[in-house]
């Protein structure tokens, strides 16, 4: 419980990022679908995380660093649209 409570604060500290951001600049223009979004992958990556950490494999290391990079890259085309993927941001 104390775990959850932790990855909810950490979770609400990002997103807190781009809603002072947002009060202070037009660049930054997120709506409500927008931190939905960003705190399900948040979420997602944090029970990934767990979820890996659980594996006994010695290869769990490089599951980790696939799933991070995997996690990022999902972010990043979100955010600028880098693939032109149709959920792209842009």
């Amino acid at each position: 419980m104390k775990k959850l409570l932790t990855y909810c604060g950490i979770i609400a500290i990002i997103l807190l990022i781009p809603f002072i951001s947002s009060q202070f600049s037009r660049e930054v223009n997120w709506q409500l679908f927008d931190y939905l979004v960003a705190a399900l992958l948040l979420s997602i990556l944090f029970v990934g995380i767990e979820v890996i950490k659980k594996l006994k494999s010695k290869k769990r290391y490089f599951v980790l660093a696939f799933f991070l990079i995997i996690m990022i890259l999902i972010w990043i085309e979100l955010a600028v649209g880098v693939f032109n993927s149709p959920i792209s941001g842009t």
